[in-house]
């Protein structure tokens, strides 16, 4: 029980790091700013707030780095791509790099869930195909067992 707890956090602590990705986008607030302002969310109190902080922090900083990775999956520039998706596989390339305590699998399913549930129609395929493809080359050892 209490896993699932835990887990239920932490898909929580995604959803609203996809929400301050995709804040920053369009509105081109910085990190500091962001998580001042997403820790004063009633939606704080609910998530594994050492999670949401932490990837909030290195993806903000690992922003260029990962944004080139995404660019060696996708088949379009970067530009091009709809900024929930390029939130979300922010996220995902960033657990897959970071978190390999975190099961690939694990990664990509709930990059496909935050792609069905916010991002555009049959978006999830495009997140799922693109972070196969990293999970592949970034965690090969795993892949192949």
């Amino acid at each position: 029980m209490r896993k699932a707890a835990s887990s239920g956090a932490r898909t929580r602590a995604r959803e609203l790091i996809l929400q301050a990705l995709y804040q920053k986008q369009l509105a081109g607030h910085d990190c500091a700013e962001l998580m001042q302002q997403f820790r004063e969310h009633t939606a704080y109190a609910r998530v594994d707030q050492k999670f949401f902080d932490d990837g909030l922090a290195a993806i903000c900083e690992a922003q260029e780095s990962l944004e080139q990775s995404i660019s060696t999956l996708i088949d379009r520039p970067l530009k091009q791509l709809d900024p929930v998706e390029l939130a979300i596989l922010l996220i995902g390339v960033y657990e897959l790099e970071s978190l390999t305590e975190i099961p690939y699998r694990v990664v990509i399913n709930e990059c496909v869930n935050l792609g069905k549930r916010f991002g555009a129609v049959d978006g999830h395929k495009y997140i799922n195909a693109c972070l196969d493809s990293a999970a592949k080359s970034l965690r090969q050892a795993e892949v192949q067992t």
